[in-house]
């Protein structure tokens, strides 16, 4: 049988109870007066929905009853003018109604402040913010292709809510996908694959993002992925994907949970293990998730600090990275301020102690006020921490505020100070009843209250009772009895006093019997279907109701009618095979219980019945001998084996003198000895029992041996863990374990405490304390090594001779800042810093080392839009060097440096100042190519968000890339820094082009941006040209575009002019219709102008002014023409005071475009005479025909019958062009015939030839723009000829 006890004692709830009131504030009754004291508020962080209202909680109590007022955004916010905040009765609450307004206009941080005439108490900081789940940003993804085997990462990057959202991958029917150890989902939602496999390949891959605080979910596009295996990668060695490197490093708040993460490729799969470099992962505090990727580590210690390594390995190899883990703390208190109860003329202290890392910084308010804005109070003194009150009085009540705060958060406490003379009243309910279990600890509240505060005084049956051997008096009232007997119950009376009065209550003390299994389940080995009983008979106390629960491995019973519960037995008939297990019977009171487990086995049933086999009968006879003072020897009698051999004795004892009822295990022997010798201990009351051990189970215990007491003696080992550790720069806390009492050997248990300055000549300071486990030492030095020890001590004596352990009083910051600070600047983004460590003396403490703090002052080139904050780079130890990095170049920095220890900071070092050089530039932002015409497209930019220094210009290349994607020859333009745009003309048609941009300074280019664009596509070379029977295409084909032309007299960057001149260098680029000039002057920018002349001419000078630039751009030049050009500066009269020479510019002629003939005037005049020849022909046609004459050439064509000019038609005897159904068709154009061929006139001249079979037509100015190329041929396939107009500026891009 197989027994587990478990019993509670004491009455659990209301012991913790009254602990808790131990050390809770002191309560004033709410019939007094006193200040306001917050008692719920909403919480710091209060993430709000915008569908509901929002009610931000403030609620207090004072007397008289407080008044409240909010601020928002540290402003005064005046509830009633906004008609949709409504402020509940008699609380601070706000309830604001946001159905027709954005929840958005309310966001900001919050403080409630409750006064009344006594003082203020504040809230908070109540930052309001509105719940956010954002829809992810439009993309498209376009799919991903991988060979098997290589490593793949699919991002996630969800829109950022608050609260952040959950992150899974689902696909198309909303079903998980799966995840292995090669396939696994990353803490920032990534899905990484170690390795893919063609099972791989599919098309939802879709990353769903659930935002947790307004229930919705947010899907991704989903992500095509297609594995191939036309080059699959081999097996490889394990490296890993996430992080990168072979180093990173991880911050957590203390407290917090940890969640370490690698992520390896390799192919076979890694396996990832984790351990602790020069450490253990901590015990019962770490979880392995995402298989073995992620370490978690719940409630973060500073220990658990250090360096963690992750280990990927497979077939190949192995690979490691190392994650250093730095813990942070928010501050935490140490103690916080409690509440004050001052009598006039009375001193009390407000202590506010809290620790962090970084070392938290503590302010102190009063009334909502900075203390140092406060009204000045003679009685009161401020020390750090501590403000010490004295001789205060009447109306001088107030509350006051410690604030502790660093970079992870912040602490904030009310506590008030109240002055006023109340004579002592009890608050413990009279006549209260406390019950207890005997041997359990009884705790008798006396909750008072009084100004002063009363002095509590005990009594029992009106017998005083002192503070020593079994009670304790507690600092708040509270009487303990550590162990209860039955003689202790009684009625006892506390009395409250002080100098106004007494006051006296009467409580009562139950001390019950416990409740204890006298006859245990079983062990059972039960037939299927046959029956099986479980006996669990119970004592308890007759004033207790008892009740009893079974329990089938460790849950509740199967719902089944063959379980009968009996009074104290259960029974299951028709024994199943799922009815073996482990069952536990429960006998609760409302005070203890006690609880007993016995297995069931179910066994085939067989024709022959088995041999019996059962626990053995207990042992008997139990006799003790041998008596000595540390030792007796026990003898017994063995009970019956029921056919299975005894393979043990098991001997337990019970210490009536400290816990009575209580049977603990001493020591086994083999089955076949019937005697052991036992080793004692002094001051113990021993009785003994033997249980017997075989095949089945242990017997019951037999009946125990008589009372064996031993005597008293000085204790034999002292407290154990002593430890000595500093808390304040003038204190020392010395802790301790205390001994048990079976350790204690004797009555009158003390521990003397020791302790001296190490390497001093002085003697042992010692102090003897009782039922303690600690103790602080006072006014010792600022860290200083102590000597310290613990030794228990009895009414018999002192204990052994106790082990010295070493420990340091408190830390103190440190008071001197390093000196001798240089900085040494790098580069554009790296500095060095250089320092002289701080002398040992001024450390007060143990180093741990520098921080320097440096930021950026301002950028040397533009305006910042707001100051940097610092950055704090920690060197440990005596490190006296170090590098910045990540520094922004061009720009002034500042920074100083402190030491620290593990009190805090030191002073810091003052402020040193360095500047960094340019750097080379970022990226053009906005970089964009527009189409402007057939043959040229428009570049345009942004100057880059980062110059890093004075921008020289930008370089612009481009290049054509062909139909096979091969790129054509680099072009490359420079162009000035005020530019933001330019139009390159004479490129390709129907071409794409690649541009490149950078920006440059005097350090070099920057980063570059690309873009692509088409120019536009002419439509006439889409058209299919007409060809005749038997012969090909004439038209030519399009010409090459003329490339820019650039000229440079001098490079573009030179030197500075030389003493005397004003002008340096200057330099010109030509384009068609305009120049642009580049120039180098030193003087002043005002009256600078550019001058331009024809070459050849004597044409006055064209003046432009320059407004204070560089560059100027010469607009409206003749294109082949030749021009002069100068700059000049002239004074206030206009007179030139300084000039540069004249260059010599030359505009290129337009020999890239074609000529627009149509507004050619030769071309104007031949058509003219056409139209008026035409027109005679018709009025002499005309004329003819109503003559009813015929033309000479209608003879002429009778006589030869040539078919080929035979007149279109032959029945009216009609001259076919010229007849009377043709006058009144339109002149604008010929069509050709349906079927797209045409008869070929004799004439050179017919507009079929020059208008090329009608495509040639008439602008609306009359001016023929048709395509000239002599004898023109029709296109004989049927269909070809377009139903549309064609282009103008097509038609003539092919005449030549």
């Amino acid at each position: 049988m197989d027994r587990k006890r478990n019993c509670t004692l004491c009455g659990g709830a209301v012991m913790m109870l009254l602990l808790g009131h131990m050390t809770t504030a002191l309560e004033v009754p709410l019939d007094l007066p006193q200040p306001p004291t917050i008692t719920h508020q909403s919480p710091k962080d209060y993430i709000i929905d915008p569908r509901e209202n929002i009610i931000i909680h403030c609620e207090a109590k004072g007397k008289p009853h407080p008044s409240f007022s909010w601020t928002r955004n540290s402003t005064h916010f005046d509830v009633e003018k906004d008609s949709k905040v409504i402020m509940k009765p008699n609380s601070g609450t706000l309830v604001i109604d946001i159905s027709d307004e954005k929840a958005e206009a309310y966001e900001g941080i919050y403080q409630c402040i409750a006064r009344n005439e006594h003082g203020s108490a504040v809230s908070n900081n109540i930052v309001i913010r509105q719940s956010r789940s954002p829809l992810w940003s439009k993309e498209k993804n376009e799919p991903i292709t991988v060979q098997r085997g290589m490593s793949l990462v699919l991002q996630c990057r969800p829109p950022a809510g608050l609260p952040p959202p959950i992150i899974f991958w689902m696909d198309n029917n909303f079903q998980r996908l799966p995840q292995s150890s090669r396939v696994s989902q990353a803490l920032n939602g990534d899905l990484y694959f170690s390795n893919v496999l063609m099972d791989d390949t599919r098309n939802d891959y879709i990353c769903y993002a659930r935002f947790p605080h307004t229930q919705t979910i947010q899907q991704k596009q989903p992500i095509t992925v297609n594995v191939l295996d036309n080059s699959p990668s081999g097996e490889r060695a394990p490296s890993f994907m996430h992080p990168p490197g072979t180093h990173s490093t991880a911050t957590v708040l203390k407290g917090d949970t940890l969640e370490l993460e690698c992520i390896a490729d390799g192919l076979p799969t890694p396996d990832i293990s984790w351990s602790k470099v020069n450490g253990e992962l901590p015990s019962g505090r770490f979880l392995f998730h995402s298989f073995q990727k992620t370490l978690k580590i719940t409630e973060v210690t500073d220990t658990d600090g250090g360096d963690y390594r992750c280990l990927a390995n497979n077939l190949l190899g192995s690979n490691h990275h190392i994650i250093t883990v730095v813990v942070k703390a928010a501050p935490f208190w140490i103690s916080a301020p409690q509440n004050l109860i001052l009598a006039p003329k009375e001193t009390g202290m407000l202590t506010c102690r809290v620790d962090g890392n970084p070392r938290p910084k503590v302010t102190w308010s009063v009334n909502g006020v900075a203390i140092e804005n406060s009204p000045k109070d003679p009685s009161r003194k401020i020390e750090d921490d501590v403000i010490i009150l004295s001789d205060v009085q009447t109306g001088s009540s107030a509350v006051y505020q410690c604030n502790a705060s660093n970079e992870y958060g912040y602490l904030l406490a009310n506590a008030f100070v109240s002055v006023l003379a109340e004579p002592p009243r009890v608050l413990t309910p009279p006549n209260h009843v406390y019950s207890v279990i005997t041997n359990s600890r009884a705790l008798l509240d006396c909750a008072s209250f009084g100004s002063p505060l009363p002095k509590i005084t005990w009594f029992k049956d009106s017998q005083s009772i002192l503070d020593g051997g079994s009670y304790i008096i507690h600092q708040n009232g509270t009487l303990e009895i550590n162990v209860a007997q039955p003689l202790n119950s009684g009625k006892y009376t506390c009395m409250a006093s002080n100098n106004l009065g007494n006051k006296e209550n009467h409580v009562y003390l139950e001390v019950k019997e416990p409740t204890r299994i006298l006859k245990q389940p079983e062990y059972k080995v039960v037939q299927r279907n046959g029956v099986a009983v479980f006996e669990c008979k119970v004592k308890h106390d007759p004033t207790l109701l008892p009740t009893m629960i079974w329990l089938k491995d460790n849950g509740e019973l199967p719902d089944d009618v063959r379980f009968e519960l009996g009074s104290d037995s259960l029974t299951i008939h028709d024994v199943r095979e799922d009815d073996k297990g482990t069952y536990t019977c429960i006998r609760n009171t409302t005070l203890d219980h006690d609880s007993a487990s016995a297995t069931l086995t179910v066994v085939e049933a067989t024709p022959t019945p088995p041999i019996g086999l059962e626990q053995p009968d207990p042992p008997t006879d139990l006799e003790l001998t041998d008596q000595r003072e540390h030792s007796v020897q026990l003898t017994w009698t063995p009970g019956d084996e029921h056919n299975s051999p005894i393979k043990s004795f098991l001997i337990q004892y019970e210490d009536s003198l400290h816990e009575r009822g209580i049977w603990a295990n001493m020591t086994e022997v083999s089955g076949t000895s019937t005697t052991a010798r036992l080793e004692l201990s002094p001051y113990v009351y021993y009785s003994f029992r033997v249980l017997a051990l075989n095949e089945v189970g242990l017997s019951e215990p037999s009946v125990p041996s008589r009372q064996y007491r031993t005597n008293p003696a000085q204790p034999d080992m002292n407290p154990s863990n002593v430890k000595a550790v500093g808390t304040s720069p003038d204190s020392m806390t010395i802790t301790w374990k205390e001994l048990t009492g079976l350790e204690s050997n004797g009555p009158g248990l003390q521990y003397k405490v020791s302790w001296r300055q190490k390497d001093v000549d002085q003697d042992w300071n010692s102090l003897t304390l009782a039922n303690v486990s600690q103790y602080v030492v006072t006014g010792t030095d600022t860290f200083v090594p102590y000597e310290v020890t613990v030794q228990a001590i009895n009414d018999y004596g002192l204990g052994p001779r106790p082990e010295v352990v070493l420990g340091y009083s408190g830390e103190d910051s440190p008071t001197v800042a390093p000196e001798n600070v240089q900085v040494s600047v790098q580069n554009g983004t790296v500095a060095e810093v250089h320092w002289d460590t701080v002398p040992l003396s001024t450390v007060r403490g143990r180093l741990k080392g520098y921080k320097v703090s440096y930021w950026k002052l301002r950028s040397l080139h533009k305006q910042d839009s707001e100051p940097e904050k610092p950055r704090v780079l920690i060197f440990s130890g005596n490190e006296t060097e170090g590098h910045l990095s990540g520094l922004h170049p061009y720009s002034q920095y500042s920074l100083n440096i402190r030491a620290f220890n593990g009190k805090g900071d030191g002073p810091s070092s003052s402020d040193q100042h360095f500047l960094t050089p340019e750097g080379v530039p970022g990226p053009p932002a906005e970089f964009k190519v527009r189409n402007m015409d057939l043959d040229s497209l428009i570049v345009e930019w942004a100057p880059p968000l980062e110059d890093n220094g004075h921008l020289t210009g930008y370089l612009l290349k481009y290049q054509p890339i062909n139909t096979t994607d091969e790129l054509g020859p680099l072009k490359e333009l420079f162009l000035l820094a005020n530019e933001t745009s330019i139009t390159l003309d004479n490129l390709k048609y129907s071409t794409r082009y690649k541009f490149y941009l950078n920006a440059m300074t005097v350090k070099g280019s920057g980063p570059t941006v690309t873009e692509e664009a088409v120019t536009v596509m002419d439509e006439a070379l889409i058209r299919h040209p007409a060809v005749k029977a038997g012969k090909g295409s004439v038209s030519p084909p399009p010409p090459p575009p003329t490339p820019l032309v650039t000229q440079s007299l001098q490079p573009l960057l030179h030197n500075a002019p030389p003493a005397g001149r004003m002008f340096g260098s200057v330099n010109s680029s030509v384009e068609e219709d305009h120049a642009m000039i580049c120039w180098e002057y030193s003087g002043p920018d005002r009256n600078v102008f550019v001058e331009y002349v024809v070459d050849n001419s004597k044409e006055p000078w064209k003046t432009e002014f320059v407004n204070g630039t560089r560059t100027y751009q010469i607009r409206g030049l003749k294109p082949g023409m030749s021009y002069r050009v100068r700059v000049v500066a002239k004074d206030h009269s206009d007179e030139t005071v300084h000039s540069t020479e004249e260059l010599l510019i030359t505009v290129p002629a337009m020999t890239s475009k074609q000529v627009d003939i149509a507004t050619q005037g030769w071309f104007i005049g031949l058509m003219c005479a056409i139209a008026l020849l035409i027109l005679v022909l018709l009025i002499v046609c005309f004329i003819k025909r109503n003559k009813g004459g015929k033309y000479p050439v209608k003879e002429k064509e009778d006589a030869h019958q040539d078919p080929e000019i035979q007149p279109m038609k032959e029945d009216d005897g009609t001259f076919g062009e010229y007849s009377d159904t043709e006058d009144h068709k339109p002149l604008k154009s010929s069509r050709t015939p349906s079927n797209g061929t045409a008869k070929k006139d004799d004439s050179d001249d017919s507009l079929v030839d020059y208008g090329e079979g009608g495509d040639g037509q008439f602008n609306e100015d009359g001016s023929f723009i048709g395509q000239y190329s002599g004898k023109k041929e029709k296109d004989t396939a049927e269909g070809n000829e377009s139903s549309e107009a064609p282009s103008p500026v097509n038609a003539m891009n092919s005449f030549v």
